[in-house]
């Protein structure tokens, strides 16, 4: 990790430096070494590698540069031991990031930094789905990460509205005392929360995970950055899994990146008639693993003491006994529908429902509409 103030400078330099990306930050490095060696390069070396626009940029020291600096340092200051910045090449640097196409020049870590440097692609499972999902939708994230994070894996995403939060929130849920739980990869510097929503989750993920960002701190949500950052997130894990997820989504470029980086993808199907099953389903007739349990994901990837599957946690009320769910079906049903098939009284249909509502075994839609709700 960074050891002197005047050290993390000359990283920011580099990164804040005008045209200078990733690639060509990469090469620079490559060619003369640590970043400040780099100041010391006469202009003609530097063509040599960058074109004759990088070379005169790195020439200057970037605007705002300075006060990033202190801010930084003392960000870094404030809880050295919950905070970290790791740079390409470091020790500490995750070594399942070191295998993709585009590995970020600088990872800041908050939360459990200790578990950076063994941090390997085979311990983690990217969970990724739509930021609108259906009751159905959340309750899976939520199971399948709860699952797999009682057998030892960390769980990855992106800690957005939706598939993301849930799946956090499951893992958190599942892992032992000391387990890297779950791991937030966001699009933000990590002196903000993004969606503000998720402050408390923030907090519950810093205290059993970490959260990581390649952006520098005061870094807004721009939009650009999300789509980026999901190859860190398919990066650092073995498998990508989809949730959920519409045909113009997000989660299948964090699938795709996935696929591009070697890794497996799996995805959960759902209801022909809704949108947020669209993407799933495309992304199965593309060679994607349908799983329909976390056990399924396990065994796909060949996870050591995996539990067998068990329904005894499903919760049974008299209303279920009645056959009142199996008469639901799985997709969203109107009451009138439903009383057309169960036959019952509008005040016991409406009785039995609440009581299912209350038991978490359905939930309300928008229009009136009613769900089944299942335990992955």
């Amino acid at each position: 990790m960074l050891a002197s103030e005047q050290e993390l400078g000359h990283w920011l330099r580099l990164t804040l430096t005008d045209g200078i990306g990733n690639d060509a930050a990469r090469r620079l490095l490559s060619a003369f070494g640590p970043p400040e060696n780099l100041w010391h390069q006469s202009p003609n070396d530097l063509r040599q590698v960058v074109s004759a626009r990088q070379s005169e940029a790195l020439q200057r020291e970037p605007q705002g540069w300075a006060a990033l600096l202190e801010a930084t340092w003392q960000w870094l200051q404030d809880k050295p031991t919950e905070r970290a910045i790791v740079t390409l090449g470091d020790n500490d640097y995750p070594a399942a990031l070191l295998d993709t196409a585009d590995p970020p020049l600088l990872l800041y870590a908050m939360g459990q930094t200790a578990h950076l440097h063994p941090l390997q692609a085979h311990h983690a499972i990217a969970m990724v789905g739509s930021r609108n999902p259906t009751p159905q939708g959340s309750v899976n994230a939520r199971e399948f990460a709860r699952s797999m994070a009682a057998c030892g894996l960390t769980v990855v995403s992106g800690m957005a509205l939706g598939i993301d939060g849930a799946a956090h929130e499951g893992a958190l849920q599942g892992a032992e005392p000391g387990q890297l739980a779950t791991i937030a990869v966001v699009g933000t510097g990590l002196d903000r929360v993004y969606p503000k929503q998720h402050l408390a989750l923030a907090h519950s993920i810093a205290a059993q995970g970490l959260i990581l960002s390649e952006y520098p701190l005061g870094t807004p949500p721009l939009n650009a950055n999300f789509p980026k950052r999901n190859r860190l997130i398919s990066g650092l894990s073995q498998a990508t899994l989809v949730v959920e997820a519409a045909l113009q989504s997000g989660s299948l470029i964090t699938a795709k990146q996935a696929l591009e980086q070697g890794r497996d993808v799996f995805a959960i199907p759902g209801s022909i008639h809704s949108p947020q099953s669209k993407g799933c389903h495309a992304l199965i007739k593309q060679g994607a693993k349908l799983v329909e349990s976390a056990q399924d994901v396990l065994e796909e990837l060949r996870w050591p003491d995996a539990p067998a599957q068990s329904h005894e946690d499903r919760p049974e009320t008299a209303a279920a006994d009645s056959g009142l769910l199996a008469q639901m079906g799985h997709d969203p049903i109107g009451l009138d529908a439903l009383q057309t098939r169960c036959g019952l009284a509008t005040a016991q249909l409406q009785a039995q429902l609440l009581e299912l509502e209350l038991a978490g075994q359905l939930a309300r839609l928008p229009g009136g509409l009613f769900q089944r709700l299942v335990k992955a």
